[in-house]
């Protein structure tokens, strides 16, 4: 597992507080939007950066995550483009766990021990692929461990204990468990039947267990830190970035405060 994702959960146990996971698209609006952007991101609370490599056909993504693709490729986006947005931040920022996310197509354009040098290279901590089947990573998987990186899978509502152990078999850094069973955007889990399905999780895995898909304000945000390790949050950001424009920077890291206070206060108040 990278020494940053171990660091940066040692440290949330050490606060006794659930983390904020923010997701961004590489190149969404721009190159060098995107990189202040990213920058701005963990001064304004976020302890974990999810950094979205646009792709042409983002299956598992809601109209907000698909929109935002589309804009970075016509940007110049590539996932190329997207370690070089990586490398800038660490000229600045050595201790933010960084996370690679994105579609199989490109890994294998590029090739997964380029694509895990270049990870590596360029200061990533991991990558979640998520059309990518267990049964199918092995090659992505070898690579990443082969350059200390951590794969990080989807856990799902339909994820039952016979195909868990599948699921798990590899995983460093975290589980991602998706609270929905539709696309990115839909509507959240309520916190019971969260709480239910992390308890079911860390059953099986001493890994921290992130819950995503769905988040998009600061009482939900609250509610799933309560039962999580982390609460992740993409399309509330995606949807800042699209209607700020040139003050994009400035809007997500608003709201990324926002639901940072939310999520560090949550168990206080729980």
């Amino acid at each position: 597992m990278s020494n940053r994702i171990t660091a940066r959960f040692a440290h949330l146990k050490s606060e006794h507080r659930a983390g904020l996971i923010a997701y961004m698209m590489a190149f969404d609006p721009d190159g060098e939007t995107s990189l202040d952007i990213l920058k701005a991101l963990p001064a304004a609370g976020a302890d974990i950066i999810e950094v979205g490599f646009p792709f042409s056909d983002p299956m598992a993504e809601g109209p907000s995550i698909q929109k935002a693709s589309e804009r970075a490729l016509k940007a110049g986006g590539s996932l190329r483009g997207v370690m070089d947005l990586v490398s800038r931040f660490r000229e600045t920022d050595k201790t933010t766990p960084i996370i690679l996310m994105g579609y199989a197509n490109p890994v294998e354009q590029m090739g997964a021990h380029a694509f895990a040098h270049a990870a590596k290279a360029a200061g990533a901590d991991g990558a979640i692929i998520v059309d990518l089947p267990p049964e199918e990573d092995i090659d992505i998987r070898e690579a990443l461990g082969g350059q200390g990186l951590s794969l990080i899978r989807l856990a799902t509502p339909t994820t039952d204990d016979a195909r868990l152990p599948v699921v798990l078999e590899g995983v460093t850094g975290f589980l991602y468990y998706v609270s929905v069973t539709g696309v990115t955007g839909g509507q959240a889990i309520g916190v019971d039947a969260a709480a239910a399905a992390v308890a079911r999780l860390k059953r099986a895995t001493d890994l921290p267990v992130a819950v995503g898909f769905g988040v998009r304000d600061g009482a939900q945000a609250a509610a799933m830190a309560q039962v999580a390790d982390a609460v992740v949050v993409g399309s509330t950001f995606v949807d800042v970035i699209a209607q700020a424009g040139a003050d994009a920077p400035a809007a997500v890291a608003a709201k990324v405060r926002e639901l940072s206070a939310a999520v560090r206060g949550a168990r206080k108040l729980g």
